[in-house]
């Protein structure tokens, strides 16, 4: 994974990132009391800036933590961070926890200065290789908690789950609970079958993916039907296509589960054509205000 970028914001300060410090008292090292969001930054242009914000909000009110800003001040310093950091292609990342107090209380909340903490780096490029014979995934019991839908910076079950798939030699964890289908470890799951797309409705279960919306909105621009709907383990299983999507990832076909060829077992027809979408909405929205 390549470096960060240099300049980072933290407490309403632009500075170098190996500079930045917070306090061991700051509750979201102590008690991950905070939310996050990664947002993909092309050719300078934030890419779907109000739909992460959203939700940003959304997590934000959902842990009873104070929004910093405003969305024009969250557009500017957006803006100016990723003018600082040479603009083109860079994702950025971004948390805000509830401060640091003089001590560790768990109750009741404390209303402190939040602290934002925001920084960039490179965008990832998918190989060619994974474009071309797409990527092997695991499946493992969901064993995260069950506020799903709020963006916490509380990952560590993430983690765990992801670092089971680097253990088998893949990519990526796709989670089941109870026998369906709901996240992978960093990413939303879409399952074709009989020309439908399919993804799991939101639930506490899931986190609402901004990714995923785009991907549905491709997927009516392109023709192909699609439905939130539950995904039982025997239709990921038996699926034609599988995809991954993610802020970092954009899309990605899954062409292994569990060491069995999914469908044909090469990227098929559908994500071809959302691929082919996805790269064309990037061009088209290039020279558009965000």
């Amino acid at each position: 994974m390549a470096e960060p970028l240099p300049v980072c914001h933290l407490g309403g300060a632009f500075l170098p990132l190996r500079e930045a410090r917070i306090s061991p008292l700051d509750r979201g090292f102590l008690f991950a009391d905070g939310v996050y969001e990664v947002m993909p930054v092309f050719a300078g242009r934030p890419f779907r800036f109000h739909p992460h914000f959203d939700r940003l909000a959304r997590s934000l009110a959902q842990v009873r933590l104070r929004d910093p800003h405003d969305r024009a001040g969250w557009r500017a310093l957006v803006a100016e961070l990723v003018a600082r950091n040479g603009g083109g292609d860079q994702y950025l990342y971004l948390q805000v926890t509830r401060g640091a107090e003089y001590g560790r209380n768990h109750a009741p909340l404390p209303d402190l200065p939040p602290t934002v903490f925001a920084f960039c780096a490179p965008l990832p490029r998918p190989p060619a290789e994974h474009l071309a014979n797409g990527i092997a995934c695991i499946t493992a019991e969901d064993t995260r908690w069950s506020r799903c839908d709020i963006k916490s910076v509380a990952l560590l079950a993430n983690v765990l789950l992801r670092q089971l798939a680097c253990d088998a030699g893949a990519q990526e964890t796709i989670l089941l609970r109870d026998g369906w289908l709901t996240d992978a470890s960093a990413s939303t799951v879409h399952v074709v079958r009989d020309g439908v797309l399919r993804t799991p409705p939101d639930s506490r279960w899931i986190l609402p993916g901004t990714t995923r919306s785009v991907v549905e909105e491709l997927a009516t621009r392109v023709g192909l039907e699609w439905r939130a709907t539950p995904v039982a383990e025997a239709e990921l299983r038996g699926a034609d296509e599988v995809w991954l999507a993610a802020a970092t990832r954009e899309v990605s076909a899954v062409t292994r589960l569990d060491g069995q060829p999914v469908g044909t077992g090469a990227p098929g027809p559908a994500f071809r054509r959302i691929r082919a979408a996805f790269d064309a909405l990037k061009l088209e929205l290039a020279s558009q205000p965000w």
